[in-house]
């Protein structure tokens, strides 16, 4: 077995940072703090450098939101709860009509607003065709 291929057994530079990064991981987001907080303290370039890396790498998010689906939006899945599960469908029911009836609303003010805007227009232009109608007009002395 090539040991250089398993990053356990990395030698360099590399294999340090490696097995550095595996104890900071198993001794959670704290281990990381407190390396970046010393890292800044020590030399703030290097501090820098560990936040960009916390955070490119994605090591302060929240890992139990993850595992648990938690922010997913599972509406459908029934509950097991028959009652709970018929309120959560008559409650949705009633919430998408809600919305179907608002975006209507939104539909009927848009359209008052164009034939708002359209009759303004069209007023407009009466009046000026009125004003070069008047101004082409000959002049009766």
């Amino acid at each position: 077995m090539n040991t250089l291929a398993s990053p356990n057994h990395a030698t360099g530079f590399t294999g340090w940072l490696s097995r550095a990064e595996a104890w900071l991981d198993d001794k959670g987001k704290g281990a990381w703090i407190a390396a970046m907080v010393l890292a800044f303290i020590l030399f703030w370039p290097l501090g820098l450098a560990l936040l960009a890396y916390m955070i490119w790498s994605k090591k302060m998010t929240c890992s139990s939101h993850r595992r648990s689906g938690f922010g997913r939006f599972h509406a459908s899945r029934p509950t097991g709860n028959s009652a709970f599960d018929a309120y959560k469908a008559e409650t949705l029911e009633r919430l998408e009509r809600e919305q179907e009836n608002f975006e209507a609303f939104l539909q009927r003010l848009r359209d008052a607003r164009d034939k708002a805007e359209f009759d303004q227009f069209m007023e407009d232009r009466a009046r000026a065709a009125q004003s070069d109608r008047d101004h082409d007009a000959p002049k009766e002395a």
